[in-house]
């Protein structure tokens, strides 16, 4: 849940979410293709593993290789131990973020320095955005926490109206019905097309 007078809001029910999604995705899937082309859901593993450290470490401003490393720098890849490395470190991404100092001062991720509240708020974008990438490539039912979807949503459309940062986040803003439910507006927003369909419905 979140606490509306300081901000803070608990990633637990998004992480646990990803974690559920991840758990669920058979060896064979690993090659499939995900709503990001460059991304297969093995390289998605590695990138949700890579984020969920480097945003722990942020918010506990222990500032570093994870916290350094721009994301374009090199390719994410998915460890050998995947399958127990990713739960803890999305736990670990949730528990830091219960800490109402991470909100709070400056920290870095992705080599960029940004206040502690818009770092959480892109670990919830993150978590948001990139498990729908992964139940969709997968074939899974995804329903995002209502927290977390409202916060990636509040986020995305602040972007896409920054001219400076030229539209969507993950991509070119893909235009959504504005009576549509509420994480189709935020995938169009963020780049994505709701009705992606990729190598699990095909």
């Amino acid at each position: 849940m979140s606490d509306t007078t300081t901000g803070i809001l608990d990633l637990g029910p998004q992480t646990r979410i990803v974690a559920r999604l991840a758990a669920a995705v058979r060896d064979e899937q690993l090659a499939d293709g995900t709503p990001c082309p460059a991304y297969p859901v093995r390289t998605m593993l590695g990138h949700l593993t890579g984020l969920a450290a480097a945003f722990r470490d942020a918010a506990r401003k222990d500032l570093g290789p994870t916290t350094d490393t721009a994301p374009t720098e090199a390719e994410p890849r998915l460890g050998p131990d995947w399958r127990t490395e990713l739960p803890r470190v999305l736990d670990e991404l949730a528990d830091a973020w219960r800490d109402p100092a991470a909100w709070t001062g400056m920290t870095r991720a992705g080599a960029v320095d940004l206040p502690g509240a818009v770092a959480g708020a892109v670990a919830t974008d993150e978590l948001v955005i990139h498990g729908w990438d992964l139940a969709r490539a997968t074939g899974q039912e995804y329903t995002p926490d209502p927290g977390a979807l409202q916060a990636s949503y509040a986020f995305l459309l602040a972007a896409a109206d920054d001219p400076s940062r030229g539209g969507g986040i993950f991509g070119p803003v893909v235009p959504v019905p504005e009576d549509a439910p509420l994480l189709d507006r935020a995938l169009g927003l963020s780049g994505r097309d709701p009705q992606w369909a990729g190598s699990a419905e095909a």
